[in-house]
């Protein structure tokens, strides 16, 4: 699918073009954002682009010249985003061509960051006075959704802090799953933030001209800084919560086995006595004695009673 944006009074506006006069709508665009696009759709775009435009698995190549480079196309940026997923996070490589005139983004599946800035421009929140205004708006915009997904993963965190330290009967294994998936995101977040770093380092080197931009980009670099700082703190939060909930179930396993040899070992002179009355001999002392059942009865309890009273004295149980 195709949507085209163009700028009217420094903001930004959707377009609905009709597909009779499609070429001319590019024209106009200033932004072509080309999701999950045909191949109908994509040779339109390599026409007017007069470039072959990157396919999928070029996109997500990771070496820094296939992602970042110049071409007779324009400037390219493959750039990391974050997309929810059932129970966790992934990513999704989005590829920006920055031309003088347009930007031309390519990208398979929904990204919440762009369904927002579509949603900022139908209201005419969206500030922009050039493709490369609008690009740096981008990057300012995923860095600022990147750190709200950073504070909830810190809310979620909180929430099984709580569970594993002080909630005596939490399920211990649906908290490690948590913390497994908790790390996984906070772990994508960190790749998009390095990625993001990267990219805005290159856009730099490329529009030195533009002056009123190089601000906005060092402050996303600062911003960058900050939140990488703040994931490395959640990992490090990660990884005490998952040391202690393995060492809670640990305590737990031993108690268990605890309870069992405390239990072998009360049932085990009985055993002995009940043992020696049970051997077939001819003769066995007390064998005929009117008392000797109760007797044997009264010494078995007692050789199991004699372990637990001194476990209970050295503070074992």
């Amino acid at each position: 699918m195709l949507r085209m944006f163009e700028i009217q009074g420094a903001k930004l506006r959707e377009q609905g073009p009709d597909p009779e006069v499609i070429r001319e709508a590019m024209n106009q665009a200033v932004w072509i954002d080309a999701h999950e696009p045909t191949d109908e759709e994509r040779e339109q775009l390599n026409t007017f682009v007069r470039a072959e435009l990157p396919e999928s698995d070029d996109v997500e190549e990771i070496e820094f010249s296939a992602r970042y480079f110049l071409d007779s196309a324009g400037i390219h940026v493959h750039s990391l985003f974050l997309a929810p997923t059932e129970g966790r996070h992934s990513t999704t490589t989005v590829a920006f061509i920055l031309q003088d005139k347009r930007l031309i983004t390519l990208r398979d599946g929904e990204l919440a960051d762009f369904r927002l800035l579509r949603m900022r421009a139908r209201r005419g929140q969206v500030q922009a006075h050039s493709p490369q205004d609008l690009l740096i708006t981008m990057f300012e915009q995923k860095v600022e959704n990147l750190a709200d997904v950073l504070e909830d993963i810190h809310r979620k965190l909180e929430d099984v802090s709580h569970t594993v330290l002080e909630d005596d009967d939490a399920d211990l294994e649906d908290a490690i799953d948590r913390l497994a998936k908790l790390e996984d995101s906070n772990g994508k977040i960190r790749l998009c933030l390095m990625d993001t770093q990267r990219s805005i380092s290159f856009l730099q080197r490329h529009l030195r001209e533009h002056f009123e931009l190089q601000e906005t980009a060092r402050e996303i670099k600062r911003d960058v800084d900050t939140l990488m700082s703040h994931t490395a703190f959640l990992f490090d939060k990660i990884n005490f919560l998952m040391d202690s909930t393995q060492g809670f179930i640990n305590i737990e396993q031993n108690q268990i086995i605890k309870t069992f040899s405390i239990a072998a070992v009360i049932f085990l002179p009985p055993t002995v006595v009940a043992s020696f009355y049970g051997m077939n001999f001819d003769f066995i002392p007390g064998l005929e004695w009117k008392w000797g059942y109760l007797t044997g009865i009264a010494i078995m309890m007692a050789s199991a009673i004699a372990p637990l009273w001194y476990f209970k004295r050295k503070d074992w149980l």
